[in-house]
């Protein structure tokens, strides 16, 4: 199937789209750099965000699943939050404004973000109260509020506040010698009115109670005290019921919930003497930074709202009075605490290819062709199986691996231990800065380091980000160098639920190159001669600019097809707009951001973008150019973002094998060909979800792989 089948879209009944642009006119001598011609990022960001909330709607999930999706929209937002509106809070806060392509000032784009952020964010509540929730109880799961214990409930309640909550809570009146508390990043809070004077006279009139985080937020009532089915609590339901037991002998007049989402990035200078040390230290300052965010309950008093802004220095644009929980990623618990997998996906069996079934080694099986795998559809265990056999191997004399995010205790991680023990040379370049993944990182390296592994932090400035795993075995009286590279992280939790390709090769350029950009990152000196892989900062930019003006020279002869997460950079979309007006055929598939215009006359008339949302999150990365009909195809760690290719250690590395060519670019068309799971980028910056039309059969590329490639 291909794009050019007739596809309906549906229009997404959605008033919070960024304003619509005036499209420039068509004709020769447009600006490609006009400011109307990029969207802004953030917006873009807050787009996909509520693509995954759409999912919610989506009764082709089930119906656990589609509560997850809600969750990940609050998940996705509090980054968004940390991370990106933190960013903009702060150049104001310096006085160091920046302009990105489209024109949009900080003070301008916080305005915005708000506007849409609180649309969003009404229509999420709406969702789970209206939606979500009833057709749960329809199911026979059903969150007891207090109104509806029963006496039973309430005794069993009481009892678990006092055995469970009354013990570790520790409420803060506040005056002069308790002023308002610190408190922790998107930790759980109430404000308490109180009447009346405690024992030592004192009258404060207002208490905070931090919900502690060792406890779970929501908590499964046992079946001798329901009359059936599945009954959850809340944490916040049980501290408002017994809130008066935490200040005896005074009247609580008022308990409301509230949460502060505060600046969550880490700034490092970047002439550290030592930076594992450094970064010990800022992340214990990331759990207190400036607050960006205020979430209330809507019942909460103005008056103890404007108390909370004044306190945490926010304003009124900061603010979401929320109907429902505070903090609904905790809502996740439900998949754990339920036992219906009747309404959650159905699980299936990854695949492994015939190619490596055998009981070969993956030494030689490698040697017999190329590997590509594309998870979750296909097993990542043949590339733990690869490094516990280097592991065990007496003719591996080295290993050579990046780390991203992996976790500690991960397979990956003991198979590089057990081979340092075993007295190979192993290394291991740890990327200390992966956002969040920070604490776990610097356990990773102690424990490696414990082991005998040669632990490095890569480059000061420059994060490593590319995916790569070298081996060096004895063969024959020679050294040969085996390879992994991937668009993903060494994470076998993540190889189930994100689209990553993962390549087994042993050319010798391609271990050579990789040799090569290990030797960059652990040594110093000038950037080696790389002879097929990409690599940024070096050469990943400027290749694809010139990959991208190649196409343009074959005019409608041209064929360009780019799979990203994100696209930003400026240069790269001004490539693209170019491309397209000389009539070479564009589409992108990119997940989240996007700054392109698409389908603009005289700028972009032959670029389509679409957006792939379902089960699994879409995370490879592909190039595909048609080079007149000798297809150039590369697999790549790096999105089409600034810091992707300009400031980050990236590479892309090329499908050379003609099967290999093949099988991506049959990958491709499936999403290319997808009729309800993509979402196609509008010129104003609206996406419509795409619809099979009348007469065509669904057609979800997820399913369809899946389907293909394990046969489930």
């Amino acid at each position: 199937m291909t794009t050019e089948s007739a596809n309906e879209l549906q229009v997404v009944d959605d008033q919070s789209v960024p304003a619509p642009v005036e499209v420039p006119p068509a004709g020769q001598g447009v600006d490609l750099g006009a400011s109307e011609n990029f969207f802004n990022r953030e917006l873009s960001q807050l787009q996909f965000n509520y693509r995954v909330l759409k999912q919610a709607l989506d009764t082709t999930h089930p119906l656990i699943n589609r509560l997850i999706f809600c969750c990940i929209f609050s998940s996705n937002m509090d980054e968004f939050f940390e991370i990106r509106v933190a960013g903009l809070r702060q150049q104001m806060k310096y006085g160091r404004e920046t302009v990105g392509s489209d024109g949009m000032m900080p003070e301008q784009a916080l305005s915005e973000i708000s506007r849409v952020a609180h649309e969003y964010i009404r229509e999420q509540y709406d969702i789970l109260n209206n939606v979500l929730i009833p057709e749960m109880e329809q199911e026979n799961i059903h969150f007891v509020r207090r109104r509806e214990w029963t006496p039973a409930q309430a005794e069993w309640v009481r009892r678990y506040f006092e055995e469970e909550i009354l013990p570790v809570v520790s409420p803060i009146g506040l005056d002069p010698s308790h002023p308002f508390p610190r408190l922790v990043n998107k930790s759980l809070n109430f404000i308490v009115e109180l009447d009346g004077k405690d024992a030592f006279g004192r009258e404060t009139g207002m208490a905070i109670v931090p919900a502690p985080r060792s406890l779970p937020r929501l908590v499964r009532l046992p079946d001798d005290v329901c009359e059936g089915g599945e009954n959850l609590v809340f944490l916040s339901s049980m501290i408002h019921a017994h809130a008066d037991e935490l200040f005896p002998g005074m009247e609580v007049k008022g308990c409301y919930q509230f949460r502060l989402t505060r600046n969550a990035d880490l700034e490092l200078e970047d002439d550290l003497e030592d930076l594992a040390s450094a970064l010990r230290g800022e992340l214990l300052s990331r759990r207190f930074g400036d607050g960006v965010r205020l979430e209330v309950a809507d019942n909460c008093p103005e008056e103890l709202v404007q108390f909370l802004l004044q306190e945490f220095g926010l304003t009124e644009r900061d603010l979401y009075q929320v109907h429902g929980p505070v903090n609904l990623t905790r809502l996740m618990a439900v998949g754990g605490l339920v036992d219906r997998p009747d309404l959650t996906y159905s699980g299936f069996s990854p695949s492994i290819p015939r190619q490596i079934r055998s009981k070969d080694s993956m030494f030689d099986s490698i040697r017999k062709r190329p590997i590509l795998l594309l998870h979750p559809y296909e097993n990542f265990s043949p590339v733990v199986d690869l490094l516990r056999q280097a592991a065990k191997d007496p003719q591996v004399l080295a290993i050579r691996q990046t780390l991203y995010r992996t976790g500690a205790d991960s397979e990956i991680v003991e198979a590089l231990a057990d081979a340092a023990r075993r007295g190979k040379e192993v290394t291991a370049v740890i990327e200390l800065r992966a956002r969040f993944s920070e604490a776990e990182n610097l356990e990773l390296a102690s424990r490696l380091q414990e082991a005998g592994v040669i632990v490095v932090y890569g480059v000061v400035g420059y994060k490593t980000h590319a995916k790569m795993i070298l081996i060096v075995r004895r063969e024959e009286g020679r050294l040969r160098r085996y390879v992994h590279l991937g668009t993903g992280n060494y994470h076998a939790g993540n190889a189930r639920l994100y689209t990553d390709y993962s390549f087994m090769t042993c050319d010798e350029s391609i271990g050579d190159d990789v040799n090569k950009l290990f030797q960059q990152l652990t040594g110093m000196g000038k950037a080696l001669k790389i002879k097929k892989l990409f690599h940024a900062p070096f050469t990943l930019h400027t290749r694809l600019l010139s990959l991208i003006d190649r196409e343009a020279e074959y005019g409608r002869k041209g064929r360009i097809i780019l799979k990203f997460n994100a696209l930003t950079e400026p240069q790269l979309i001004k490539a693209l707009y170019r491309a397209s007006q000389a009539g070479v055929k564009i589409d992108l598939i990119i997940r989240g951001i996007c700054c392109l215009r698409p389908e603009v006359p005289g700028l972009s008339d032959n670029i389509r973008v679409r957006s792939i949302i379902g089960r699994f999150l879409e995370h490879t990365r592909v190039y595909y150019f048609g080079n007149n009909g000798r297809p150039d195809v590369y697999c790549s760690s790096a999105d089409g973002m600034e810091r992707n290719l300009l400031s980050r250690i990236e590479t892309a590395f090329p499908l050379e094998d003609p099967h290999l060519v093949a099988r991506v670019r049959e990958d491709l068309d499936t999403y290319l060909a997808d009729n309800c799971q993509a979402w196609i980028l509008q010129p104003d910056g609206s996406y419509l979800q795409n619809q099979p039309a009348e007469g065509e059969d669904r057609l979800a590329s997820q399913l369809v792989l899946l389907d293909r490639l394990t046969g489930q």
